[in-house]
This record gives structure tokens, sequence and C-alpha cells, in this order.
């Protein structure tokens, strides 16, 4: 493979890495700290602006901006270079951090925080193809470890943070504190980053390709966050969603490709998907995203509801999960630098995570702590260990569009997150009412109206102390066998739920099966360890579908 091993790019000076990376690190930590953040405030807002009816439209609405505007980050940051757009990103996304402190209502926290969402989609994945464009990928597995931890690190502290801002402070402080943290990244990157990648030729933006993604992803967004939720799955609201978006982004892909065909400068460039690189990496990182999802987004609800775990604690519960990620996702970078292989290491990740799902496949009514905190131990290993190395893969295989490669990975994720949540809401919620009559004991049955029994339809009855409270009054007033029969029926509750949560479980898992199969088949190539002027002829070479 000739020249297969050299990198176009000029080297840079000591400061000029030092001081970008501490500008990117410190916006991605403020990116990946809002995801999780905000949440913990979020009961708090409700009840100052009595907007429970429009809870989820506070994330829906960051989700569907930054999802529609990953791509097209992308796309300009090759073409404009990655220091303009970049910094656009972040202005945007502190200007919309403000304007969320400073709502005064639910419908204007909603708007803020769709604009908010615009600037972030530029944060995470420009600040990667910011990492790319600074090392060769044989040196990116050094930083691979600290991006990786920031990471994991927010979802430790996010949660913790949010909860003591608020309840020091105010709410509107979790929006607050990004300002003076985003200022000082602001200026570092504006005086001391260097102008990075920047297209040689000349830059045509694809304005009916940003307007045809646009209409393609919000409504299939929106039909998947509502579906099983605010709409039945098969409603004609989720299925006019869901497939007048598909049919829309159909017609995305079709265009893009007439403009590859006619030397022009699509959005997301079909000939990413020639490449069976970056094909395969899509698919498996997209794959262990939803399977991760899966396995980690009710552990909280098990923990609360089953454990009995108080809500306090259930924000740390994915702790352990979070702290294998960060010291197996620092090894792999530290063994992918020292080897320059990768294909191993994702097959072991892959392997690992698997076992994690099998393990939480154990976890029923009368485990204990120590058994999810083994499960998510083992999760997180093979996580933190195959993960990270994705972006890095890509990179190399693709060094001439590490902007779009990046950003189409980050896309094609949170299409798959919002799909893994929406299916597994769907599942619980289906899987809990029958699982929970049928752990009703005869007598109850015998003794309760169904009426009184279908208040137990919705398990939030074993996390509301307030519901628990009134319940028990009732309860009560039949003297001891009214206790005797609301315990059967609470144990009820908590088996259905636990069997709920195992059917996510069981879809996960055979997610991650199927993940698994796939990065068998992953190419491995050389990953470019020198520089040399930029010459698209030292690209290393890279198998190609047909």
């Amino acid at each position: 493979m000739a020249g297969g091993n050299v990198y176009e790019q000029p080297a840079f000076t000591r400061r000029e890495i030092f001081s970008t990376m501490t500008g990117v690190l410190l916006v991605m930590l403020l990116a990946s700290l809002d995801q999780t953040i905000v949440g913990t405030a979020m009961p708090r807002i409700i009840g100052e602006f009595h907007g429970l009816d429009r809870y989820v439209w506070v994330t829906t609405a960051y989700m569907l901006t930054s999802t529609v505007m990953i791509p097209i980050y992308g796309k300009l940051s090759d073409q404009f270079g990655r220091k303009p757009i970049f910094l656009v990103g972040v202005v945007l996304f502190l200007l919309g951090s403000g304007l969320c402190g400073a709502a005064q209502s639910m419908d204007q926290l909603i708007i803020f925080r769709a604009f908010q969402g615009i600037g972030a989609a530029a944060l995470m994945p420009i600040a990667i193809a910011v990492i790319g464009d600074l090392f060769t990928p044989r040196e990116r597995g050094k930083w691979q470890g600290v991006t990786g931890s920031i990471f994991a690190l927010s979802s430790i502290l996010g949660p913790v943070l949010g909860g003591w801002i608020t309840d020091s402070f105010s709410w509107r402080w979790v929006f607050y504190v990004n300002l003076p943290v985003g200022v000082a990244a602001l200026l570092v990157l504006i005086f001391l980053m260097p102008m990075l990648r920047q297209s040689r030729g000349k830059a045509r933006i694809d304005y009916l390709g940003a307007l045809l993604l646009a209409l393609g992803t919000v409504p299939v967004m929106l039909g998947l966050s509502g579906a099983g939720s605010q709409f039945a799955w098969l409603s004609w609201q989720t299925l006019v969603l869901i497939g007048g978006g598909l049919i829309v982004m159909a017609g995305f892909f079709f265009y893009e490709a007439y403009l590859e065909r006619h030397d022009a400068q699509p959005i997301i460039d079909p000939s990413l998907f020639k490449n069976r690189i970056f094909i395969i990496s899509l698919l498996v990182s997209m794959i262990t995203f939803m399977g991760m999802f899966g396995c980690v987004a009710f552990l909280p609800l098990y923990a609360q509801g089953v454990l009995k775990i108080s809500a306090t604690d259930s924000g740390l519960v994915l702790t352990p999960m979070m702290l294998s990620m960060i010291a197996t996702s620092t090894i792999s970078g530290l063994l992918l630098t020292r080897f320059g292989k990768y294909k191993w290491m994702t097959i072991v990740g892959m392997i690992g995570t698997v076992l994690g799902a099998a393990l939480l496949l154990r976890l029923d009514v009368h485990s204990y702590y120590f058994d999810m905190i083994i499960a998510m131990i083992v999760l997180g290993t093979g996580m933190g260990f195959g993960m990270s190395l994705y972006n890095t893969i890509v990179q190399n295989a693709l060094p001439h569009k590490i902007g779009q490669a990046t950003s189409a990975m980050t896309f094609f994720r949170q299409i798959g997150s919002t799909v893994a949540l929406a299916a597994l809401g769907s599942i619980l919620t289906s899987m809990y009412a029958p699982a929970f009559h049928s752990a009703l004991p005869a007598q109850v049955n015998r003794a309760v109206p169904s009426k009184a029994l279908s208040f137990f339809d919705n398990p939030n009855v074993l996390l509301d102390p307030n519901a628990q409270h009134a319940i028990s009054t009732q309860f009560a007033s039949f003297g001891q066998s009214g206790m005797a029969l609301l315990g059967q029926i609470l144990e009820a509750v908590k088996v259905g739920l636990t069997q709920g949560i195992h059917a996510t479980f069981v879809a996960s898992f055979i997610v991650l099966l199927f993940g698994m199969v796939i990065v068998f088949f992953l190419p491995e190539i050389e990953l470019i360890s020198r520089r040399s002027p930029a010459n698209k002829d030292d690209a290393p070479s890279v198998p190609m579908m047909h």
C-alpha cells in the first residue's frame, strides 16, 4: 500500500495543539453536560411554568434542531474550515443558553432550546473532527481516552451538578453556568486555534439539500419521539410523520447522488456509503448505541421501582458503568497508539458489551444491587474498549472528508438512539400491564374491584411517594387485611415492571448480537502515522463497496 501511512496535514506547534485542545475539551464538556444536567432541573421548571403537558418538548425541540444541523455543519466545516464553523456553533449555543435561562414561559423555553440545539449540533462532531485534523490516526489514540472520559464524566456529574445548582441557586443557572466556561473556551479558540482544514475548491452551499434534510428528518424524529406515548405506533399521525419523512429523506439522497454525479458539493456525500469501513463502522456504532440505550435507559427505573433505591441515589446508579468506560477507553486509546491495529479491539469491545447485556438478563424481582453493579461494570468495560474507536477508524479511511464522515456518524447514531428509545419504551409499556395482572393472586382479584386495580396499570405508583401515601391511606381504612392486599398488589406491580424492563434487555441483547456479527466484517487498513504535504494520492487504500 504505497503511501498508506502518510497523513495529509501540516504539523502544528505545541502551543497551537495545547491551546486548541484546551478549548475543544471545554466545548465537549459543555455539550455533553448539557444533555444530562437539564433533566434534573425539569421538575422545578414544570412546577414554575405549569408545563407538564409540554414536558417532552423541551428535550424534543433541542434534539430535532441539533440532529438536522449535524451533517450540515460537517459539510460546511469541510468547505470553509473548522474554526469559523466551530466558533459559530459555540456562539449560537451560548446565546441559546442565555435565552433558556431567561425564559419566562414553557413555550419560550421550548423555542430557546430549539435555538440552542442549532448551535449544539456543531460542538461535538466538529470537536471530534478538529482532533482528526490536529493528529494522525495513530496519534489520536492518546486523546481517545480523554474524549471518552469526557462523555462518561458528564454522565456522572450532570445529574448531581444539575440537582445541586437547582437546589442551591435556581434552575436558570443550569443554563447560565454554560456562559463563563463557554466564553473562556471561545476566547482560547478565537486567538489561539489554527484554521485547520479547508476546501481548496470554490465552496458552494447546498441550500436545497439542507431544506430536504430538514423536511425529512424533523417529521421522522417527531414520529419516533411520540410513537407509543402520544400516539400509537400504527396511528395515522405516527404513520404520516414517519412515512412522509422517509419519503422526503429518500428524495434527499437521490438529490445528493445527482449532485455527486455533476461534480457538485452535496451535504452528505453518497460516496461515503461506497466505503466498506464507513458502512460497517456506521452500522456497528449505531447498533451499539441502540443497544446501550436499551440497556441503561431503564436501569434507574429498575433501581427505584424494584430495588427501592432512593431517587437521589438512583441518579448515580450508572456510575460504575461510566467509571469502567473511562478506564477501558483510556486503555484502548493507548493500545491503538502502541500497536496501530484496531479490528481486534472492536471485536473484544463488542464481546464485552454483549456479555454485559447478557448479565442484565439475569436481573429479576429478587436481584440485589450488587448483581446490577457487576452487569454494568462488564457492559461499561466493553463499551469503553470499543465504541470510541470508530471515529478514528472512519477518519483514517476518509482523510479528505473528516468533517462529513464524523458528522454523518453522529447524525445516524442520534437517529438510532431515538428509534431505540421509542421502540423500547413501547415494549416496556405493552409488557407491563399483562405481566402485572398475571402476577396478581386470585384472592386479590376477588377482593379488589377491577376499577381500583386499573389504577396500578401504570408502574409510576412505585416511584411517586405522594401516590404511595394516598393509596396506603385508602387501604389502611380496611385494617390489616387492606394493607396485606396492598402489599400483594405492589409486589405484582414490581413483577410487572421487572418483566417489562427484562423485555427491553432482551431486545437490546438481540440488537447487540447482530452488531457483534457485523463487526467481524470490518476491514482493517494501516493507521496513518506520519505527515506529508497534502496529496490525495497518499491517502490509504480503502476497500470500496461494489
